[in-house]
């Protein structure tokens, strides 16, 4: 997949079959459209392009700095990759951006840039300056311009009934099990093992402290989880506590995981985290001998759901 990070970078001799938006997620919504770039793509006469934005239209629209997202750009990326699309174009987004006529975005960007043969959008996408422009709008331009439009009926959305929202909302109430279900994968984090309090290697629970740069990544309800991550193409579980450590009367939230049968340094290390299940909510032990008591209660948890 070639990845572009502007409009204007994007190269490419052949006319493109091209799907737009935020994508965020990843879901198996977005998977269902982005088939249809594929299969249209499939023959080799044409190349399968993604017009994304970044950062967040509400984030610059809005002023919307507390929104929490699915996926770092880079997270995209990867999930992106793996469907096989032939070209990835990520626009920053932007006021001067925001304010392009519907008529403009549709000559300038999809006509004279990205070469659209076909576009492929949702039955409810609303395009332009003060999104005024629907989807009757871009079926007359592709008239006028000659390219054509595909859309996805509310019925084919409708029968997944999946959307970005509902997924953040399971992942703030703990719920992974609808959240994985929706995205068809499991949620996964990414981020940097730094140093800790190391009060879980003195309980023989030694944990790797992940510390995620990107801070409108969403990161799921409080509490313990089953995760499982990749070291060295081998598959490692362990589980992941979010929270505070109320029983060491921690002040800060902190993310860290403890990896079963695994003893290799991961610190200054970027590692990915699939969180598979939720076990129970963070609580607070009277203390530090309970909390190992009740850690060794979680593995053996972990260890039953995994069927290990």
């Amino acid at each position: 997949m070639k990845i572009f990070h502007s409009i204007t970078d994007f190269r490419s001799t052949k006319k493109t079959i091209i799907t737009l938006g935020t994508f965020d997620g990843v879901h198996i919504g977005h998977k269902k459209i982005l088939d249809k770039v594929l299969q249209n793509a499939s023959g080799g006469e044409y190349e399968s392009l993604v017009l994304t934005f970044f950062p967040h239209p509400r984030m610059v629209l809005q002023g919307d700095s507390d929104i929490k997202l699915l996926n770092t750009i880079d997270e995209k990326i990867e999930l992106l990759e793996k469907i096989g699309l032939d070209n990835l174009v990520i626009h920053p987004f932007d006021q001067v951006f925001s304010r392009l006529t519907a008529e403009e975005f549709v000559d300038n960007i999809l006509v004279k840039r990205l070469h659209v043969h076909k576009i492929i959008i949702g039955y409810d996408h609303r395009f332009g300056r003060n999104r005024t422009a629907n989807i009757d709008d871009l079926i007359a331009f592709g008239k006028q311009y000659n390219f054509e439009v595909e859309q996805i009926s509310v019925q084919e959305i409708n029968e997944i009934s999946v959307s970005s929202t509902k997924i953040r909302n399971a992942l703030l109430e703990g719920n992974m099990t609808l959240a994985n279900d929706y995205l068809g994968y499991s949620y996964f984090l990414t981020g940097t093992v730094v140093q800790g309090k190391q009060l879980g290697r003195t309980i023989g629970f030694p944990t790797a402290n992940l510390q995620i740069k990107e801070n409108y990544k969403l990161i799921p309800l409080n509490g313990v989880y089953i995760v499982s991550s990749i070291f060295g193409k081998k598959k490692f579980f362990g589980m992941m506590n979010i929270g505070f450590n109320p029983t060491v009367s921690g002040q800060e939230k902190s993310i860290e995981i403890n990896y079963f049968d695994f003893d290799a340094d991961l610190y200054n290390q970027k590692i990915s985290v699939n969180i598979l299940h939720r076990l129970r909510c963070e609580q607070k032990f009277e203390s530090v001998d309970l909390l190992k008591e009740q850690l060794q209660k979680d593995k053996i948890e972990t260890l039953r759901y995994l069927k290990l």
